[in-house]
């Protein structure tokens, strides 16, 4: 009798090999799923000390010693979502869910109501949190502000150009005048920003005062703006550039431009730096030219970095980071347990969480606009698949030929 036993331990075992096969094939499309495998073992009835058999002893069967899961890589495939995320490597991503610490390899994201990054089960994204756009080093729920960035006014200039040393120096007696072309050599225009985010125009003028074949050329510099308040001067004297024989701007390189704006913003303080400028026999030209400051920003999208750190960027050109998601890693993945949902959750065998930022020790990079499919081998788990069945016929055919001998003696 103790062969039904026997045959009916391997219709178990092949039954749960089915269930397994079964529940990786039907999941061959859940995003950062893990598939398992039935791991067997046989069984042998246990005895007395010093009584059982040293040789021919006969086993009762099989038994299912673990489900283990398969933590490998899945293939990374790209997405539209910006605020989708793959993990490249080991790592689980850490989630607020309902007020429980879970963990996935899901990384299909959205922003909830109150710019939280969730899950589609809601979960709260976990990671390092941000503040004026610096890492706090303060852990928890990734918020993305929708507020708009504030103006950031502008403080200096800097020029580098080229003057042509073949210009005609402008008479001794022609006053400077931002309306008469005759009284300066070459402007440039710059935008500017005040305290309330207005973009202001900035024109710089530059007028050949002397030159001499051994001492160098000598140019003044003025200036005049738009949007000046009332009663205060648009233009006025940045200073004098002067260069040597050989075309090379001498220090001091730079001058002051004060600003008083006419919409109430804050006067300005803009210091001006023409180092690196040039005074050769080419055409008058800048060669780089740039200023600090800028306007009101909106939010116009998002992008997250290998190391997880996601940058809010925006219409004034400026972009800020927001916060960096956090990696976590066990001792043992197998230890953990499965909540459904994409979830894991810690136990003892597990060992405990250990967070980190991606890209550091034992954790993976992410990659942005992508996910991490299942790592279900269809074409293997379709042939287990018949493997399993063919196992459990094998069993079903040892009950019924069990069957067969019993019939046998009783009919003696």
């Amino acid at each position: 009798m103790g062969a039904f036993q026997t045959a009916l331990s391997g219709l178990n075992a092949a039954n749960t090999d089915l269930q397994v096969l079964g529940n990786n094939i039907s999941n061959a499309n859940t995003v950062g799923f893990k598939s398992s495998n039935a791991e067997f073992a046989d069984a042998y009835a246990s005895a007395m000390a010093n009584s059982a058999p040293t040789y021919g002893q006969v086993g009762i069967g099989t038994q299912v010693m673990t489900v283990a899961q398969q933590f490998t890589q899945g293939n990374i495939q790209t997405t539209s979502n910006p605020l989708d995320v793959a993990i490249n490597g080991n790592g689980f991503f850490q989630f607020n869910y309902n007020g429980a610490t879970v963990y996935s390899r899901n990384g299909q994201f959205q922003l909830n109501s109150g710019g939280v990054i969730v899950d589609g089960n809601g979960g709260e994204l976990i990671g390092v949190q941000a503040q004026n756009g610096k890492l706090t080093g303060l852990s928890g729920p990734l918020t993305i502000s929708q507020a708009a960035l504030p103006p950031q006014a502008s403080s200096g200039l800097s020029y580098s150009l080229n003057l042509d040393s073949t210009n005609t120096p402008i008479s001794s007696g022609t006053p400077f005048s931002t309306n008469d072309p005759n009284s300066y050599n070459y402007s440039t225009t710059s935008t500017v920003y005040d305290s309330l985010g207005t973009p202001q125009l900035v024109t710089t003028y530059y007028q050949l005062a002397s030159s001499s074949p051994t001492s160098g050329q000598t140019w003044n510099v003025y200036y005049s703006a738009t949007g000046t308040a009332s009663g205060t001067p648009s233009s006025g004297s940045v200073g004098t550039l002067q260069f040597n024989s050989t075309g090379q701007v001498q220090p001091p390189s730079s001058g002051t431009i004060n600003l008083q704006w006419a919409d109430g913003a804050n006067p300005s303080t803009l210091a001006v730096n023409f180092s690196g400028s040039t005074n050769y026999n080419s055409p008058n030209a800048v060669i780089a030219a740039n200023t600090n400051g800028y306007g009101v920003g909106q939010l116009s999208g998002l992008s997250i970095d290998p190391s997880g750190d996601i940058y809010a960027r925006y219409s004034n050109g400026q972009s800020q980071v927001m916060g960096q998601i956090s990696l976590t890693r066990f001792a043992n993945n197998n230890g953990l347990q499965n909540l459904g949902n994409n979830y894991w959750a810690e136990t003892y065998a597990s060992g405990q969480p250990l967070q980190g930022s991606p890209g550091s020790t034992n954790l993976g990079v992410l990659q942005s606009g992508a996910v991490e499919a299942s790592n279900v081998d269809l074409s293997k788990d379709l042939v287990n698949l018949i493997v399993a069945q063919q196992a459990y016929q094998a069993n079903a055919q040892t009950i019924k030929t069990q069957n067969t001998v019993v019939q046998t003696l009783l009919s003696l």
